[in-house]
């Protein structure tokens, strides 16, 4: 990173903890961290520091325009041009749609969807002057696959497809060397499903193949750092995605039949919890959840994803030699006929 500036929304908690430390690792001067606890927001500038970057912590709520332009302009005024916006904030509910008020639908599709624009546009506004500067939008195979129990949130992940799809075609139009990216996420364990709000009586838990934050983390300083148009994390994310393009009538009656129960553990949640769709929740939440002993720290399709420049060339250049030298072996004579 080159001691340059780095500004990630969502930072106090989750994958954005995660990334945040990550882009501190990979040399990032300043990591600006952007959300709307104060306490974890300083402890996670603890934590950037000890791993040898400068941190700002800026508590806001993504949903407000005014504060997240108001903080762009503060980083740049003190500290220098963002040259990485990470949009990582993120609400969720898990409930049928009958059971969602439309001030709770709107909450969600405010911090996910308008959250990653709002951010999304401050940080055009600098980046496009100086013809500089990468954002990354942190997706999930949820963008491309709905399930059930999540239309709000799956809705706005969709949303943030299509508009980074339409930016990044304005982007190209203009021949900018600002670049936008999106990296599409699996089932992660943050706190997220300590935290989100549930009309259900049982504790949500991601579904599928669980992956620790860091290793989304890695994929997007990645993302950050390498001319990808989207990265794809984990086998499970990329087979959704495929799936879902393939045969969407077929998971849709998948999905219909098994993904309400995929998304809850046996174990049952006390229906006044506390919840972070409006307010976040006090306590000392930190980049990981409570699913850790399922969680993989490490994804092959991803290591395979990030080092494609190499190995294509590399399997390419085995096929040709293997071709080579079955073509250089000596064939045997074919014996006489027997009389």
């Amino acid at each position: 990173m080159n001691g340059e500036i780095v500004v990630i929304t969502g930072a106090s908690a989750g994958v954005g903890r995660a990334a945040a430390r990550a882009f501190a690792e990979a040399g990032a001067g300043w990591v600006v961290l952007l959300a709307r606890d104060a306490d974890r927001l300083q402890d996670t500038c603890a934590e950037i520091e000890r791993c040898g970057a400068r941190a700002l912590a800026i508590a806001l709520d993504v949903a407000d325009a005014a504060a997240v332009e108001a903080a762009a302009e503060r980083v740049e005024r003190e500290l220098g041009p963002i040259a990485v916006w990470v949009n990582n904030a993120m609400a969720t509910i898990f409930a049928p749609v009958e059971d969602i008020s439309p001030e709770e639908f709107a909450r969600v599709t405010q911090v996910t969807y308008l959250g990653t624009v709002y951010g999304t546009m401050s940080a055009l506004r600098r980046m496009r002057a100086r013809n500089a500067g990468t954002i990354v939008q942190v997706g999930s195979a949820l963008a491309y696959r709905a399930i059930p129990l999540q239309s709000a949130y799956c809705g706005a992940k969709h949303a943030v497809r299509g508009f980074t799809d339409s930016i990044r075609c304005e982007l190209i139009h203009d021949k900018s060397a600002v670049r936008i990216t999106m990296v599409q996420l699996p089932g992660v364990n943050t706190p997220q499903f300590e935290w989100c709000r549930t009309s259900r009586t049982h504790h949500p838990q991601p579904v599928g193949t669980v992956y620790q934050p860091e290793v989304a983390a890695r994929a997007i300083v990645f993302a950050a750092t390498h001319d990808r148009r989207e990265v794809q994390v984990g086998l499970p994310s990329v087979m959704t995605i495929l799936g879902s393009k393939v045969a969407p009538g077929l998971l849709d009656r998948m999905l219909a039949q098994r993904a309400y129960e995929q998304q809850f553990t046996a174990e049952p949640i006390p229906r006044d919890r506390p919840d972070n769709l409006f307010q976040p929740v006090p306590g000392g939440f930190g980049a990981h959840g409570c699913f850790g002993e399922r969680a993989k720290n490490a994804s092959p399709q991803l290591w395979t994803s990030m080092h494609r420049d190499v190995l294509v060339p590399a399997l390419a250049v085995a096929g040709v030699s293997a071709f080579a030298w079955l073509m250089r072996r000596p064939r045997r004579r074919a014996l006489p006929p027997r009389r």
